[in-house]
Order: structure tokens, then C-alpha cells, then sequence
């Protein structure tokens, strides 16, 4: 075994199979499957965010799902923090480990490390937060695109926990969290990772995530944004504005209707997988498959020479 946690990254758009391929994967080598997905955390959020069946999670332990409620704030910090115990135990028991999510930042986060920085100033955060119960989050996302245009740029203006947390940085140290980033550079090295990515051609890509977003309408899925609502989260929540959730709130409010909601909901989704494979096409370590042209045997292959050597990083 090697000193340093061997993990497997299975990475890729929305709608790849990325979680179905964790699963073959976790099954044939006895391994076990780390979440790295920021919204299947929530609990009561299952069919919009694609999550592992209980039949599945049977079939595989699963970590770091259905762990906080809809209204609870999570980031790539926390999921660091909470994910790191669980690969020391996997890995001192010698199980092998698959870590699947379309969240580059919190792939980023557990194998490159974050810039800790200050501490947090409950005065001024609260401060902050009051501000954005009053003006809203892009808001406080148009200051911070004034101080710290970088920060800003990779900061979507409704993640009202990432803005505080900049602007945050730039009042307590009067320097922007963007040059805190820059000097840390990711460079911390806690895991031997083995990076796997899903690329399928373009238009099969797009035709994989309309496909999904009819079946889960099928399934019910306006059925478990009314009952969330119905149960007291609202549509402020970040994570009730998460894709295709904010959507369908907006139509069950009257806003619009289902087709237009659904085909609401695939625009955005095609536009969020192309973000997705812009981030992952820049990571010079993902070995990339086509999963309509190359056989599994070769991935499997991969993974196996990986988890049989003892030594070594990729």
C-alpha cells in the first residue's frame, strides 16, 4: 500500500455517467464512493440531483450524501473538511476509493488544497449577510467584481457563502482573495489521484441531458420542488436556486409553464455542462474517454494498474 490515499476521480459534464461508471467501478474492485456533488448533500433533493438510488447505495457504501437539510449552507471548504477523515479510514482499511461529482472546485479543493486565510469576523460576515437580505446577493456580486474581478469572474452571483467569504478577505486584509489564491496556487499534494473523464460528442451530450430532464419530470420531480416548498424552503435558498430547481418553482408560482420550465431547464443545463468541460479540459492529469468509442475493459485496465501500484503519482 502506498503512504499516500490512492483515489480514482471519475469527472465529466452533467449527464456523462459518471455515477454509473463509479458504481461498475466500486462494485468490480470492491471499493467504496466518495460524493463530490454540492447538491447531493441535501436531503429531500433526490431526483433533480441525479442522486444514487437506495438500491444503488446497497450495492456500494456512499459517503457524504443526504447529510445537511435544503436550508444549510455547504462549499468546497466543508467538503474538504468532512471528506479527508473518510479517505484516511477507507484507506487504512484498505478499500479502494471512487470520488464522482461534477464540482470542479471541490475536486480541486481535496486533491490541490484551498487558501485557508483569515479567520472568519462573525461582526462584519453578519454585516455582509444583512446587506444581502436587503439588496440581494448580485449585489454584493457587482462590489466584489470592483475589488477583486478575478474572484468575481469564478463567483456565480447567487452563491451569496463564496461573495461574503471574498469580500470578507478583501475588508479584513485589504487585499483581494483572488492574489491569496494566486500565491497559494494550489499546490498541496495530500493524495495519489487517478483523474478519469467522460467526454461524449457534443450533440450526444445535449441528448443525454434533454433525455434525463424528461425522466426525471417523469419521476416526479415537480412533485419534490412543491413538497420542499410545501415543507418551508423557499426559493431564496441557494440551494432551492440550484439548476432546474429554481425552475420549477417558477412554475409551480405561476411563472410559467411546465414546457417552457423543462425547456428552460435543458438550455441551462447544456450551458452548465459546457462550463463543466471547459473547467476539466484544463486539467492536463484527466485521462479522457469516449464512452461511444472506447471499450470499458481499457478503463477498468487504467484503474487497476493504478490501485495494484505501490508507488508514484498521476
Amino acid at each position: 500500500m502506498s503512504i499516500l490515499p490512492r483515489l480514482v476521480a471519475i469527472v465529466g459534464p452533467t449527464a456523462s455517467g459518471k455515477s454509473s461508471l463509479a458504481l461498475r467501478l466500486a462494485r468490480l474492485f470492491r471499493g467504496e464512493i466518495l460524493s463530490a456533488d454540492s447538491m447531493q448533500v441535501y436531503r429531500k433533493m433526490d431526483i433533480g440531483t441525479a442522486k444514487p438510488s437506495p438500491a444503488e447505495r446497497k450495492l456500494v457504501p456512499h459517503h457524504l450524501i443526504d447529510i445537511l437539510d435544503p436550508d444549510q449552507d455547504y462549499s468546497a471548504a466543508l467538503f474538504r473538511e468532512q471528506a479527508d477523515p473518510i479517505i484516511i479510514r477507507l484507506h487504512q482499511k484498505g478499500n479502494p476509493i471512487f470520488v464522482a461529482g461534477g464540482s470542479g472546485l471541490y475536486l480541486k479543493a481535496l486533491t490541490r488544497g484551498l487558501f485557508r486565510g483569515p479567520g472568519a469576523d462573525p461582526k462584519l460576515r453578519q454585516n455582509l449577510k444583512k446587506r444581502a437580505a436587503q439588496e440581494g446577493a448580485p449585489a454584493l456580486h457587482r462590489e466584489l467584481a470592483v475589488l477583486d474581478p478575478p474572484a468575481a469572474s469564478r463567483i456565480h452571483p447567487e452563491d451569496l457563502l463564496r461573495i461574503v467569504r471574498a469580500l470578507e478577505v478583501h475588508f479584513q486584509t485589504q487585499r483581494p482573495i483572488s492574489h491569496f489564491q494566486r500565491v497559494h496556487g494550489f499546490q498541496e499534494r495530500p493524495y495519489t489521484v487517478l483523474k478519469i473523464g467522460l467526454a461524449w460528442e457534443r450533440e450526444e451530450l445535449y441528448r443525454r441531458i434533454e433525455t434525463r430532464v424528461d425522466r426525471m419530470i417523469e419521476a416526479g420531480w415537480v412533485g419534490e420542488v412543491r413538497e420542499l416548498l410545501a415543507s418551508g424552503y423557499p426559493r431564496t435558498l441557494k440551494s432551492m436556486k440550484s439548476l432546474g430547481y429554481r425552475h420549477l418553482a417558477a412554475y409551480l408560482d405561476g411563472e410559467a409553464d411546465l414546457q417552457e420550465a423543462a425547456a428552460k431547464i435543458k438550455r441551462d443545463t447544456r450551458r452548465f455542462a459546457k462550463r463543466q468541460l471547459t473547467w476539466f479540459r484544463a486539467d492536463a492529469e484527466v485521462h479522457w474517454f469516449d464512452p461511444n468509442s472506447e471499450p470499458e475493459a481499457r478503463i477498468e485496465a487504467l484503474v487497476k494498474s493504478f490501485l495494484d501500484s505501490a508507488t508514484g503519482n498521476t
